[in-house]
């Protein structure tokens, strides 16, 4: 999609705003044109009657003058607000959809690109749009059509020549310009490439802020700083070196211009040919010249900002998932069913040269535990990834019921999967939103009973505004009492395949012993007799005694499965080995 095609696109759903703004800009440019004849009237009405001039005729003049005078000023109004409307109202749409394209995109899309990047392309890009859009159409468009309307009243209410020398200068200065718009294109687009690269480091920064406190990495902080502000200034100088030749020059050329179309009007005068009331038409319609000259000058040279912008966004806009969902399989009845897991001859890797998995085959039966245990690095979470679809396999498959996964719809399959992980993500909303990840067809009594049944029933007391107490993204709840609404997020959904990735590896014993009644209460209750297949990721011995079935695995290959209490009962068992040499430290 084109530069152009992406403007249509967004503007084209504005149809009545931009023929409020046109009526209103054209009314405004009409405004302007009948002052100067008028002043040009009342004065020759003074010269031609000298002290026997009427009162009345000047009155009426003056009137009529005072009146376009007021009404271009409201019709400019009137222009300024649509603009304005237009401009936000477009660059809104816009964010949306950037937005909603970037959740779209690839996880090897946002792994990556750093968060500032992205923020800065939806917002950063999108508001310099915004500034060239809100003034672009009163500006240019405007300033154009105010450059005609202006030839047109010199040539028939002036004098055709003093028309025709000031059109020629019009020209010759917005030809300049057009051949110039693009002369400080590349700087500009530097410099939003320096905002990004700034805006990435900066949010990189303050979310790792303790640990650069921590580990006195201020200074090394604050020479990067420098470094990228440095780039920041410098890339601004180079564009700004620039940039004001699109309307420097053309300017240059215009007010010499202007000088030989002035000479022209005084000689016309001197030669008898022109009224002293057309003398000053002229240099009135002549000075009036030079502000839409200026403005869209200046507009030009913002063009190259929104410019740079829009091809940013014609970028992001032209990136496309290679992950995308199936025709679907029909599970929407079955979706909290516990489903039969089968990973076959998996093989993954996030780069070509390193692979994660190598023909991991695993299967899950209905209702059954699993416990998957590894080394940091050994594929426990990226098999939980490809469960998802986050990614997928380069070679084997996953399959739900029998159903490779690839055939159902993102929805279809991520409606059916239950996550919960040690790290809980929270949302500036209320509770209500935070537990049901804003599903607005839960009952609020559901929720309440979830919410009571998990141990959060005094918490919830405790909050003034119950369900619609607001909570932070940044705090707002202890670590277990963050992991019990991810339980409950989970209850909420109701779904019949459950992951747990090392959920409660980091709990205080209080907050351990509630997650393990949660766990019970997600599970069934009672080993080997689950409602739901789980599929624990876990480093505690507790967690991992709820097990039907272990899988070890090391460097992405399957070392070890089987039966948790065969796996127990063989002393030569890795499993066995790591129970009697304390799990938690052997899998550190």
């Amino acid at each position: 999609m084109g530069a152009g095609a992406v403007l249509a696109r967004y503007l084209r759903p504005e149809g009545r705003r931009l023929s409020a703004l046109a009526v209103f800009m054209l009314a405004g440019i009409a405004g302007q044109l009948v002052s100067p004849p008028l002043m040009g009237r009342f004065i020759d009405t003074v010269v031609k009657g000298g002290r026997h001039t009427l009162l009345t005729p000047l009155f009426v003049i003056a009137g009529l003058y005072i009146a376009a005078a007021i009404a271009t000023q409201l019709f400019q109004i009137g222009a300024t607000y649509f603009s304005a409307q237009l401009a936000w109202s477009a660059t809104n749409r816009m964010r949306r959809d950037l937005a909603t394209h970037v959740l779209h995109l690839d996880m090897s899309y946002h792994t990556g690109t750093s968060p500032g990047d992205i923020i800065e392309r939806v917002d950063g890009d999108v508001a310099a749009l915004a500034n060239f859009f809100s003034q672009f159409v009163l500006q240019v468009v405007g300033g154009g059509l105010l450059l005609i309307g202006i030839m047109v009243v010199l040539v028939v209410v002036v004098d055709w020549r003093i028309g025709v020398a000031l059109g020629a200068v019009a020209l010759v200065a917005g030809l300049v310009m057009f051949a110039m718009r693009n002369v400080a294109r590349d700087q500009w687009e530097r410099l939003r490439d320096a905002f990004s690269a700034f805006s990435a480091f900066l949010e990189e920064r303050l979310a790792g802020l303790d640990d650069v406190r921590a580990n006195a990495g201020g200074a090394h902080v604050m020479r990067r700083f420098r470094a990228l502000t440095d780039e920041l200034a410098a890339s601004n100088i180079a564009a700004s070196r620039r940039g004001p030749w699109v309307w420097l020059v053309p300017i240059g050329i215009f007010s010499i211009g202007l000088t030989v179309a002035l000479g022209l009007g005084g000689r016309l005068y001197l030669m008898h040919g022109l009224t002293m009331g057309t003398l000053v038409t002229s240099l009135f319609l002549a000075g009036m010249m030079q502000n839409p000259v200026l403005q869209i000058g200046s507009q030009l040279q913002q063009f190259q900002t929104a410019a740079a912008s829009l091809e940013r966004i014609r970028g992001l806009l032209a990136l496309h998932p290679t992950l995308e969902g199936g025709p679907g399989v029909g599970w929407d009845d079955a979706r909290t069913a516990a489903p039969n897991v089968a990973f076959e001859h998996i093989d993954f890797a996030y780069r070509a040269d390193t692979p994660v998995l190598k023909n991991v085959s695993i299967e899950v039966k209905p209702g059954e535990v699993l416990g998957l245990l590894g080394r940091t690095g050994s594929g426990k979470t990226t098999l939980t990834r490809l469960l998802f679809r986050l990614y997928d396999p380069v070679g084997g498959r996953i399959a739900l019921d029998g159903e490779d996964i690839r055939g159902a719809t993102l929805e279809e399959l991520r409606g059916r999967i239950g996550l919960v992980t040690q790290e809980v993500q929270l949302f500036d909303a209320s509770v209500r939103d935070n537990a049901t990840l804003f599903d607005p067809n839960v009952p609020d009594a559901r929720i309440v009973e979830v919410l009571t049944d998990l141990g959060l029933g005094g918490w919830l007391e405790r909050q003034p505004r119950g369900l619609d107490a607001v909570l932070t993204a940044g705090g707002g709840l202890s670590a277990g009492e963050a992991q019990l609404l991810a339980f409950a997020r989970v209850f909420l959904k109701d779904p019949g395949l459950v992951v747990l990735d090392e959920a409660s590896s980091r709990l205080d014993p209080a907050s351990d012993l509630l997650i393990e009644r949660a766990l019970d209460k997600l599970l069934g209750g009672g080993k080997g007799a689950a409602r739901r297949t789980a599929i624990i990721i876990a480093h505690k011995l507790s967690t991992v005694g709820r097990a039907d079935r272990i899988v070890i695995l090391d460097h992405g290959r399957v070392l070890e499965a089987g039966e948790r209490t065969a796996l127990e009962a063989d002393p030569s068992s890795t499993f066995a080995k790591l129970l009697n040499a304390g799990m938690e430290e052997a899998l550190a």
